[in-house]
């Protein structure tokens, strides 16, 4: 359990928003040279990683999003403040009072997110919570042009300033584990899997943005069955009733039943049952503890293969993870292990299933 700690420490403290996601990209390249057969990097940016297995047998694609959701800089206030728009799903009340890295031509600088304090705010006003066009990143600079001497200029790419931090009952703590935690997990598996299918790894990019990775591999690679690897939101801490969503940490990996939109469960995934046939056997034939979860409220790369070319089988594995899309996720390294396990044995399996 070490080595997969390690490795997602490198992964999760490597900086790679949608559209720029070449650290990130670079590290699971170095992971796997030795591992795989075949590495190769599309127009898009997706590192796809094949290792070869018998002849005709099933094409097995494994997907995990490489991109966390980040910011570009918009706009350089004559001050030197800046403002910035969204990469991705943000909830504005996470934002405000956090600190980030803004990633230049000249190296990467430091900077906090700041509004107007609440000393200076008419009393109604707060109450109110404070929305993004209120917002600015302050980076020490005392003018428009000294941010841009600094190397700062319109579209440079901004994340999360933080590290991996380990807390109680083998948790840890982060940001960017939507997706470096299913990076990890595929990466672990590759490693590890000695399959008489062919398994592709596809790293995949911008999924934040629109599962845009996942779309052109899937088609690229026509595999017979695709399994994603992401996280989940649990229902295991104060404000959120179990009846809403049952999935708790350190109860072992998920298994997605369907997801989507909260009002339809449109625009997401219904699994296909071969997939959760292979899945949910496996698990029990191995005592992998899982837990099956119907997710309202997004959705994964698997949507995008399971609607590419013809269609492709697929399935969802997810990794239980608290306050997802902040920089202080939580995740239980016990979970990622199982699905390491899970994902393995899965792919080891699927030749009996396709």
């Amino acid at each position: 359990m070490e080595e997969l700690k390690q490795l997602l420490k490198k992964l999760v403290e490597a900086n790679g928003p949608s559209g720029h996601e070449e650290t990130v990209r670079n590290i699971i390249k170095e992971e796997l040279t030795n591992y795989v057969d075949e590495i190769k990097v599309d127009n898009l940016g997706n590192l796809i990683c094949t290792k070869k297995g018998a002849k005709d047998t099933p094409k097995a694609m494994i997907l995990a999003h490489t991109d966390e959701i980040g910011m570009l800089v918009r706009y350089i206030e004559k001050e030197g403040f800046i403002r910035f728009s969204y990469l991705g799903g943000f909830f504005d009340q996470m934002v405000l009072g956090q600190r980030v890295l803004i990633h230049t031509e000249k190296g990467d600088i430091k900077g906090v997110i700041g509004s107007v304090p609440p000393h200076l705010l008419p009393e109604e006003e707060r109450k109110k919570p404070i929305n993004r066009d209120k917002m600015f990143i302050d980076i020490g600079a005392t003018s428009r042009e000294q941010a841009e001497e600094w190397g700062v200029k319109i579209g440079n790419p901004i994340t999360w300033l933080g590290q991996l931090e380990e807390l109680g009952s083998n948790m840890v703590t982060g940001k960017a584990f939507d997706d470096r935690a299913g990076c990890a997990v595929m990466v672990q598996a590759l490693k590890e899997v000695n399959a008489q299918c062919t398994v592709i790894g596809v790293a995949s990019v911008m999924e934040e943005v629109g599962l845009r990775g996942a779309q052109t591999s899937s088609f690229t690679i026509n595999p017979d069955l695709a399994i994603a690897i992401d996280v989940s939101a649990t229902g295991d801490h104060p404000g959120v009733e179990e009846r809403q969503i049952p999935v708790k940490i350190g109860k072992g990996p998920g298994i997605t039943i369907a997801d989507g939109r909260r009002e339809s469960l449109g625009g997401g995934l219904i699994s296909h049952p071969k997939v959760l046939k292979l899945l949910t056997e496996t698990a029990q034939k191995n005592n992998i503890p899982y837990q099956l979860e119907i997710f309202e409220g997004g959705t994964t790369d698997a949507t995008a293969a399971a609607t590419s070319r013809g269609g492709v089988p697929s399935a969802t594995i997810s990794i239980p993870t608290r306050y997802i899309h902040s920089p202080i996720e939580v995740l239980s390294l016990e979970d990622l292990s199982n699905a390491v396990k899970l994902l393995k044995l899965s792919l080891e399996n699927a030749h009996k299933y396709f």
